[in-house]
């Protein structure tokens, strides 16, 4: 890298944490398709708001998607999105599981190839972009029993991305039987009770699936704000109701048309066990009565797995909790960390009834989502809005807004966990079932902590990571990501249409505001960075040295963008 471009990291953190202070403090069924209503249709937007709307939608924003847009609308965008066909990561896997040797196991590098090359790449970016973010709310892990289980991640991944636009009900059933969640989650061979032995069924999945999953710790008003007695918070379930309902997820294992002892317990190694749905065995079912959240399945002479589960996730789903839970958690994946009560009771209304009496439409909660007022409200609203841009989506955009390509077809990535060196987050690679951080995370002794705002990516924030992303996306800029191939990083960008603009710092500068803030640059860091670039002098008379000295003032000028403090908070 040459050193009229490295900027020493004192430096780097110092333009970070400038603006800081003043920076805003907030952070499948077919269906028929209903259309959208009259209140969430909205004139052709600005690039910077075409460019807004994209990073809550997708990926990451194109020049080109950017200048789309803005001959369209955000809800014909979402409707054409609706009508992609799904991109899948289990077909990139699938080649490499066909020439595994046996005994050998497949290693998660080739998931991540997979989930990176889908991010950058794919048509269907608003399936993909809810993928995500249903994956950080139905959460499994690689880091655990699934390690080396590629395929189950992958296809879990795609179960998700098949659901982004059915029907609520069809998605917690699908992770219910999927055998990745039943792994992760313990349910999976899940033996009924035995008092003789003094065995009692596993109680991790029937916890967490109310918990984290459906209706949450506390009874909730339709705008998501607890339910009070005497001042105090009603719980949702007791310990019974987890007692009874792990009674349900008994006798749930290996997909196979005969239900035999041996196939229960896989002794003659069907081969998709991974990727097909968990099916109920009787003999290990329990035939005791089931009681939870006031629903009562008497006992019975004759075990019957599938419709005990009926009933249980029925219950589930029409919890009157779900809509605001559900929905108030998808808002701060997609768009912003504290949302209002009359937002997330606009959301959840959009789940009660899409309009044509459907609970549960996953289309109408992403229209309600994304086009609420809330969410496109002006640019210069002073009202507290946005996130933290989480580490993985930060990288996602540089990939997107700069047509990062690999030589190799392959997307050759590699884990990205060491916040110390990396981004401190991998896809699919939890620390825990909370995701990688809980949507109620208060940073400590912060001004946040004090207006009682929430900031959830702040809980992965620290020395060490604010540091480690700026070395990492410095060298990501500079020389690409991913393995080296034939002694080159393996996803190279493409900063044609910025070294256009490279003799005009302005210019260059304006675009990058566009691109990756959607105009939320302030005077200050604009000026910041227009000044840094324009340091970097062009010669007059020697054609190589001007050339590198153009990429050099396009790979400064993206990188104090994306270490800035606009950057950062996605507004």
């Amino acid at each position: 890298m040459s050193h009229t471009y490295r900027l020493g990291l004192p430096v780097l953190l110092a333009f970070i944490l400038a603006g800081c202070v003043s920076a805003p403090q907030g952070p499948a069924e077919l269906q028929v398709r209903t259309p959208t209503p009259a209140a969430y249709r909205y004139p052709a937007p600005s690039a910077n708001e075409a460019s807004r709307f994209l990073q809550q939608a997708s990926f990451g924003p194109t020049l080109g998607e950017i200048e789309a847009l803005t001959h369209s609308s955000y809800a014909d965008w979402i409707d054409t999105q609706f009508t992609l066909p799904q991109s899948r990561l289990l077909p990139i896997i699938e080649p490499e599981h066909a020439k595994l040797e046996k005994g050998k196991n497949l290693n998660q590098e080739l998931f991540f190839r997979a989930f990176w090359k889908t991010a950058a790449t794919a048509p269907d970016q608003l399936r993909q972009r809810m993928a995500f973010a249903l994956s950080e709310i139905f959460v499994i892990s690689m880091d655990g029993m699934l390690d080396v289980k590629m395929r189950a991640v992958s296809s879990y991944q795609d179960m998700l991305a098949r659901n982004a636009f059915g029907n609520f009900r069809t998605l917690i059933e699908d992770v219910a039987r999927h055998p990745a969640m039943g792994v992760y989650l313990s349910h999976l061979k899940n033996l009924k009770e035995d008092p003789a032995k003094g065995r009692v069924p596993d109680e991790n999945f029937a916890r967490e699936v109310m918990q984290l999953f459906t209706i949450g710790l506390y009874e909730l008003n339709p705008d998501g704000t607890p339910k009070l007695v005497n001042g105090e918070p009603v719980e949702t379930y007791s310990n019974d109701d987890i007692t009874g309902l792990a009674k349900v997820f008994t006798g749930f294992s290996y997909a196979n048309q005969e239900l035999t002892d041996a196939n229960f317990y896989n002794q003659n190694r069907q081969p998709d066990w991974e990727i097909l749905p968990m099916v109920g065995y009787p003999q290990f079912h329990s035939k005791s009565e089931k009681r939870f959240l006031g629903v009562t399945i008497p006992a019975s002479l004759v075990a019957d797995p599938e419709g005990d589960l009926k009933i249980a996730l029925d219950r589930l789903f029409n919890h009157p909790n779900v809509g605001p839970f559900f929905g108030r958690q998808l808002i701060q994946r997609l768009v912003t960390s504290n949302p209002s009560p009359a937002y997330v009771a606009r959301v959840a209304a959009a789940f009660n009834n899409n309009g044509r009496g459907v609970r549960g439409d996953m289309q109408a909660v992403v229209r309600a989502v994304l086009l609420d007022p809330e969410a496109r409200r002006p640019l210069n609203s002073q009202q507290a809005s946005g996130k933290v841009r989480e580490p993985i989506l930060r990288l996602s955009q540089w990939m997107r807004a700069f047509h990062a390509t690999s030589p190799s077809g392959d997307y050759q990535m590699y884990n990205t966990d060491n916040p110390g060196t990396s981004l401190g987050q991998s896809p699919m690679r939890s620390p825990t079932v909370f995701n990688f951080y809980r949507p109620g995370f208060v940073p400590p002794g912060t001004a946040l902590a004090r207006q009682n705002m929430v900031a959830p990516e702040m809980q992965i924030v620290s020395e060490s990571s604010v540091a480690g992303y700026a070395n990492f996306i410095q060298s990501t800029i500079d020389a690409g990501v991913g393995k080296n191939v034939n002694g080159k990083r393996d996803i190279q960008p493409d900063y044609s249409a910025q070294l256009a603009l490279a003799d005009t710092p302005d210019k260059l500068v304006d675009q990058l505001d566009v691109l990756l803030t959607g105009g939320e640059l302030s005077t200050t860091s604009r000026q910041r960075i227009r000044d840094a670039v324009a340091d970097i002098r062009i010669p007059a008379n020697n054609p190589a040295q001007a050339d590198n000295a153009r990429r050099n003032r396009v790979k400064l000028g993206i990188l104090l963008t994306m270490v800035s403090p606009e950057y950062l908070v996605q507004k």
